[in-house]
């Protein structure tokens, strides 16, 4: 039988456990003064998207394809204090496209090679009174947990959060 791969975070290694997926789900909602049509927008433009949408750590590679069977491919290098440095990937796959109402999309991360999660993602833009709510709803399987897993979640959604964070300033400059 063969060893899965090992690898660490923050000094922790990570648990191997082919068995061991942890599946959870979460949704995020925001309110953004712009329309359904101005938030998608920055989902579709590349450029645009390289502003809020990035890895932590130095950008080594970056590809994005928007429409359905498209996908984007990110890859960086994120150093922690006294620890090597980490090799992050992002790969994901458009699987349905609304314009300016739904994009549907699943995605990989991986930590040094190893899969850490993978993820199935519906962006809602909807018409509000102030604008656009987005609703990010994001069902995960944890594939390989840090130590005894406890942080993972909390870790993913936060990301998601600091991301939606990303896409307010870009949107709303100077609030």
């Amino acid at each position: 039988m063969t060893a899965l791969p090992t690898t660490r975070d923050a000094g922790t290694p990570l648990v191997p456990d082919a068995l061991d997926v942890r599946h959870d789900a979460f949704t995020v909602e925001r309110r953004f003064d712009a329309a359904p049509a101005t938030v998608f927008a920055a989902f579709a433009d590349d450029a645009t998207r390289r502003r809020w949408f990035r890895l932590p750590g130095a950008r080594v590679d970056d590809r994005h394809e928007f429409r359905v069977g498209g996908g984007a491919d990110a890859t960086s290098a994120f150093t922690l204090p006294d620890a090597a440095p980490e090799r992050l990937a992002y790969h994901s796959h458009y699987l349905d496209i609304v314009p300016d109402r739904r994009i549907v999309f699943s995605y990989t991360s991986t930590v040094d090679d190893v899969p850490r999660w993978a993820s199935l993602v519906t962006v809602l833009f909807a018409d509000d009174e102030t604008g656009c709510l987005l609703t990010w709803t994001e069902q995960v399987a944890f594939l390989t947990r840090t130590g005894d897993g406890r942080d993972d979640f909390p870790h993913l959604r936060g990301g998601t959060t600091l991301r939606l964070n990303g896409l307010a300033a870009v949107l709303h400059p100077g609030h």
